[in-house]
């Protein structure tokens, strides 16, 4: 057997240790079976949770829905028909700040399937006919722009219209920059339409899911007859660190929570999603008469 030189053995040592060791075979399971709770971290089989109306069966986290889930869970089957379907918005300002606005609306339609953060439309809950607006937050963060207060003010007016409810979902993150003064234009223009309808006696019920925040709540979020709230979900007008800064002083538990403004009067009621049909069902019947 030769002899090795020392700078040889050491060679020889290194190729050994950086020889890749067999990886076991890998199992080829779908990566969409199986979420984990944001809250808990418990690991739910997809089907499970869908089953339960995405409601984490171990510590009640809500997830977040798309309006067509809303739709879907609200309510009955096949009785809802959109309106204003096709309104989308444009880049009237032509914004650009990391991309242009026009590239976002874009790839925000492509993220979600939609044409904007709201779909509205009719339908029945129970039996009995409601306008419905539902706001999904994977389209840029279900903020308001032009098209979606016209599209709230629209959905408004079919109830004057029809002497029928409006129901309306709202999770957001606020106004949409990138539209300038025209998306704080929505705060008023919704509102001054929920004042005709209220002027009709018509019922307005809203309810609030995580998160909704900003001129959202600042307008149309806040003027139903009735306020429902998912539990655990994030209501507010400025972030907690935002006013945490301002008011230089730490604030409690809990804050802008639904749980918290339940106590506090902000929200009339929060409500379990499992709950909830059947109370609007059974708030609807009370206006009915």
């Amino acid at each position: 057997m030769a002899k090795l030189s020392i700078h040889e053995w050491f060679v020889r040592k290194k190729k050994e240790e950086t020889k890749v060791a067999p990886q076991p075979r890998r199992l080829d399971i779908p990566d969409n079976l199986w979420v984990k709770c944001h809250k808990c971290g418990q690991t739910i089989y997809v089907k499970d949770l869908e089953a339960n109306l995405k409601v984490c069966p171990k510590c009640d986290y809500h997830f977040r829905l798309s309006a067509g889930e809303r739709i879907r869970f609200t309510l009955d089957d096949g009785s809802f028909s959109e309106i204003d379907p096709n309104l989308r918005s444009t880049d009237f300002l032509e914004f650009s700040d990391t991309k242009p606005y026009a590239q976002r609306i874009e790839d925000a339609m492509l993220k979600s399937s939609l044409n904007e953060a709201v779909v509205t439309g009719k339908g029945k809950i129970g039996g009995l006919p409601v306008t419905i607006g539902i706001m999904d937050f994977s389209f840029m963060g279900g903020s308001m722009g032009s098209v979606v207060g016209e599209k709230i003010a629209r959905q408004v007016e079919l109830s004057i219209e029809n002497k029928t409810p409006a129901v309306i979902f709202t999770t957001s993150g606020g106004a949409r920059m990138q539209e300038g003064i025209m998306s704080l234009m929505q705060m008023a223009k919704t509102s001054a339409t929920l004042q005709r309808l209220r002027e009709q006696g018509i019922p307005f019920l809203v309810v609030l899911t995580d998160p909704t925040t900003g001129g959202t709540t600042a307008s149309f979020a806040m003027l139903g007859d009735v306020h429902i709230a998912e539990p655990g979900a994030l209501i507010g007008f400025a972030g907690a660190r935002v006013i945490e800064q301002n008011l230089r002083q730490k604030l409690p538990p809990g804050f802008q929570r639904s749980e918290f403004l339940e106590q506090h009067g902000m929200v009339d009621m929060v409500c379990h999603r499992k709950e909830l049909r059947n109370t609007l069902l059974k708030l609807l019947s009370f206006f009915a008469g």
